[in-house]
């Protein structure tokens, strides 16, 4: 069984993954222009009518912006909470009413021979989720645009082979930065974003709980960098005595493009 894993975009300018096994192809977020997407996808000589769905986490425009031009021209599903739909409904436009496939916090579906749980997590949207996405044995977890780390969702995410992991700001670039105040109150509190030090301590508990690879996603343009977000990370797995690239593969997913192809095949 093929099943490979990418991130076409992860920043705060636009999200997008794809997961495609033999059963199923699925985009998690949509949240550049639609011409953006479709290009990458076509650099990796990728069907795009071959898509089985696109998974939205929640509303905001760098994980919604492309959703409804794809939906449209493709005549794909689309997967959202009641409430992520409404608050999105300006952003994407109309969508075929058969493509609008409503979701529950909590409650799996399949698309294919992928099993997808939404799981709901703290962040300033109407009912934002992250995804568990299960096929033949294998797990990917997409966690990003979190205020904080629930032990809940740590825990589930756990059993994940691969693990998408916001690691969104270092601290004192933020606070330095030149983000309103507002804006560094909302990026800091309990429905804001990870920062590289608590991505740190949950890629910690992740490593020690089995989990082969992670992959720091959704970092800041003006208050991260690749290296710093990298170096945060994989200094605080070295303190604990995990050896990277034996007991921890950490990549880190590029703003644009595509960077590794995660082959999770069984």
């Amino acid at each position: 069984m093929q099943i490979k894993f990418l991130t076409l975009f992860s920043g705060s300018s636009g999200n997008c993954a794809l997961l495609a096994t033999e059963g199923a192809k699925l985009l998690i977020d949509a949240g550049k222009p639609g011409t953006a997407i479709l290009q990458q996808l076509d650099k990796l000589k990728f069907d795009t009518s071959s898509l089985n769905g696109i998974l939205v986490t929640h509303e905001h425009t760098d994980h919604a912006k492309g959703v409804g031009v794809l939906s449209r021209k493709y005549d794909i599903p689309v997967y959202a909470t009641a409430a992520t739909f409404a608050a999105m409904e300006k952003t994407i436009g109309p969508l075929a009413t058969k493509n609008q496939m409503v979701i529950c916090a909590g409650s799996e579906f399949c698309v294919g021979n992928i099993c997808v749980q939404p799981l709901s997590i703290p962040h300033d949207a109407a009912d934002p989720v992250g995804f568990m996405l299960r096929c033949a044995g294998r797990m990917v977890a997409q966690l990003t645009d979190l205020g904080y780390m629930p032990k809940n969702i740590l825990e589930v995410a756990s059993e994940a082979d691969l693990v998408v992991l916001e690691s969104n700001h270092d601290i004192e670039m933020l606070k330095n930065g030149p983000y309103p105040a507002m804006l560094k109150k909302r990026v800091l509190g309990r429905r804001g974003h990870l920062s590289n030090d608590t991505a740190a301590d949950s890629a910690i508990t992740l490593a020690c709980r089995g989990v082969n690879t992670i992959v720091l996603g959704h970092l800041s343009a003006q208050n991260n960098t690749e290296t710093v977000a990298y170096k945060t990370v994989a200094n605080a797995l070295s303190r604990e005595g995990l050896c990277l690239g034996e007991d921890i593969q950490l990549e880190v997913a590029p703003r644009e493009g595509p960077r590794v192809a995660f082959d999770l095949s069984v």
